[in-house]
């Protein structure tokens, strides 16, 4: 499988990763690995996450949740196309 990434989980991952950045470089940095190393765990284990269950298909819509962040993705035959990212304290994402 491969990972693809839509433009808006681009630009979620550019704000969460900035917005820590400005309080502590370190920390922000050791987020933006950590989500990547979880979203690359997906190739092999696709089905980690859990459904989304309000998605009209959960079974391939589903939320993988990483530290205190949050990434839905859809699952297709061949690739896993990650939709958004976002911390919980923020709203939920479409």
């Amino acid at each position: 499988m491969i990972v693809k990434y839509s433009s808006e989980s681009i630009d979620d991952l550019h704000r969460v990763v900035e917005f820590v950045e400005n309080k502590n470089p370190f920390a922000a940095r050791r987020i933006a690995i950590d989500l990547q190393e979880g979203i690359a765990k997906l190739k092999q284990f696709p089905h980690i996450g859990l459904p989304v269950l309000k998605a009209p298909d959960p079974e391939q819509v589903r939320d993988l949740y990483i530290s205190h962040y949050t990434i839905r993705y859809l699952i297709t035959d061949e690739v896993i196309y990650i939709l958004r990212i976002w911390h919980h304290r923020e709203n939920e994402k479409n």
